[in-house]
């Protein structure tokens, strides 16, 4: 007997509509950001990329001679970090520039 694959398949008005819904959330994330950056005179460059994180964002610190990579840490613990491996921690080994790790607040 065959083995039968299963899967879901969205429609592409579905599609566009979440991948509108992610534009603009990012969209407003970075505004935000950017407008603390600026009021406290700090100089700050923001891009939307797509890919897996951790290549794209060291990827993206060469581009724009990045002088300093400021990341969040979800705060995994050792065995979910092993799985799931640590986006933060690749660009504290791979980026070409000086990377700030900030923790989760407790």
């Amino acid at each position: 007997m065959l083995g039968l694959k299963s899967g879901v398949y969205a429609m592409p008005t579905v599609v566009d509509s979440v991948k509108k819904a992610q534009d603009a959330h990012s969209a407003a994330l970075l505004a935000k950001a950017f407008e603390v950056c600026k009021q406290r005179l700090v100089k700050a460059e923001t891009l939307v990329l797509e890919g897996d994180p951790k290549e794209v964002i060291c990827q993206a610190v060469e581009q724009v001679n990045a002088d300093l990579l400021v990341v969040g840490s979800r705060g995994l613990g050792k065995i979910k970090r092993a799985f799931l491996g640590s986006v933060s921690d690749y660009c504290a080994h791979h980026a070409k520039c000086p990377v700030l790790i900030v923790k989760p607040h407790k």
